[in-house]
Formats: C-alpha cells, structure tokens, sequence
C-alpha cells in the first residue's frame, strides 16, 4: 500500500532556518515540501493555486504579519491547516493566531522530530501546541469569566471582530454607518485597555468577554 505523503509549505524570512525545515520535511519519509515562500505576500498570491496540506507560518515577517497572512490564506484554503512556528509567545500573538484561523502554535526551538509528528497530527485532525503555549491557552479558560465593562453592542461588535470581519462588514450585518462602527470600536479598545484588533481579540477571549 502506498504511504501517505503529507505536503508541506512554508512562510519564513529566515533563510537558514527555512532552507533547514525544507531539508527535514523532504529528508523524512512521508512527508513532502515543494514551496517556500520569504513573505505572505507571495504565499498570498502563489499557495492558493498549490497543492498542500499544512503550511508553516511564522508571524514576524516583512510586510504583511504571518497573523494576517493566516487570515486572509484561510478565507482562501479553508481545508489547509495552518500551523504557526515562532519565537513569539505573549497571548496577543497566540490568541491573535488562533482567532485568524491557526490550528498549531509551535516555537521556533520545538526539535525536529515533534515538529514533524505536529504536522502529522495537525494533518490528521489534531490542534499540536508547545508546552508553554498550550498552558496558556489551559490557563485563558480556568480564568474566572468577569463581568464585561462593556455595552451590549460593543459586545456584539466585539463578537464580530472576533469571528474576522472587518468595519465594513459589521456596518453592513448590524445595519450601522461605518463610522459609527469605528466610534464603538474605539471605544471597546479604550475599555479593554488594548491598542489594537488582536489585542482586544486576545482580552475578549481570556477574560470571557465573547
């Protein structure tokens, strides 16, 4: 019986470290990389068109950020798992990563071996994290739930951020002008005490808010 080949891509800026995540994913048998990509950028315009199962994605890139590569990538491959190998792991990344539409969390000294049995488990059907990082998100549910600071909109909005829409889109579904969106987003930033879209992502979810 013919084995499986799981095919591999991978969004990295590190030449080194990407030219050596290539070389264990084509040296194991089983396993298949044939794109790699420096930015989203170019993932963005060439992966859709690709045949792949799971692509790697780091998150510190020039340009668009491997958090809105994920985004926007699986609004186009929804049946590709993407799994984010990083240095990175403060709760806006990881929580920012999951809400895109990550299915992994690994950091960038997970050993070669786990990276592959992750890839083989995110292939089928698993959601592989480091240690660390799936203490954190443990820890995000055992927080008490706290009272929302926040009015039902906001919340409603909130919700719809969450889910990846954008001021347009909510204007449009909640039947309000786009600037009135921006205000209530404003707002919600200002109550939750974040600065930006992931940040109120990550504090929604932590705190129960959503």
């Amino acid at each position: 019986m013919n084995q499986e080949i799981i095919h591999v891509a991978i969004v990295e800026d590190n030449d080194e470290l990407r030219q050596m995540l290539a070389y264990v994913i084509n040296g194991t048998p089983g396993f298949y990389c044939k794109h790699t990509y420096v930015d989203c950028e170019s993932a963005i315009k060439e992966l859709p068109n690709t045949y792949v199962h799971v692509v790697l994605m780091d998150i510190e890139l020039p340009g668009i950020n491997g958090i809105e590569g994920v985004k926007i990538l699986k609004e186009k491959m929804p049946q590709v798992d993407f799994i984010m190998l990083t240095i990175k792991q403060d709760d806006e990344s990881l929580f920012g990563s999951l809400c895109a539409g990550a299915t992994g969390y690994l950091t960038k000294d997970t050993p070669p071996l786990q990276l592959l049995q992750s890839v083989k488990e995110v292939y089928h059907g698993g959601a592989p994290m480091s240690t660390r990082i799936a203490r954190k998100v443990i820890d995000s549910f055992n927080i008490e739930t706290k009272k929302s600071p926040l009015s039902e909109r906001e919340s409603e909005i909130l919700k719809l951020l969450c889910d990846g829409m954008n001021y347009r889109s909510i204007a449009d579904q909640l039947f309000l002008s786009a600037h009135t969106v921006k205000t209530h987003i404003k707002n919600i930033y200002k109550k939750l005490h974040v600065n930006s879209r992931a940040g109120a992502v990550s504090k929604a979810i932590k705190d129960g808010l959503i």
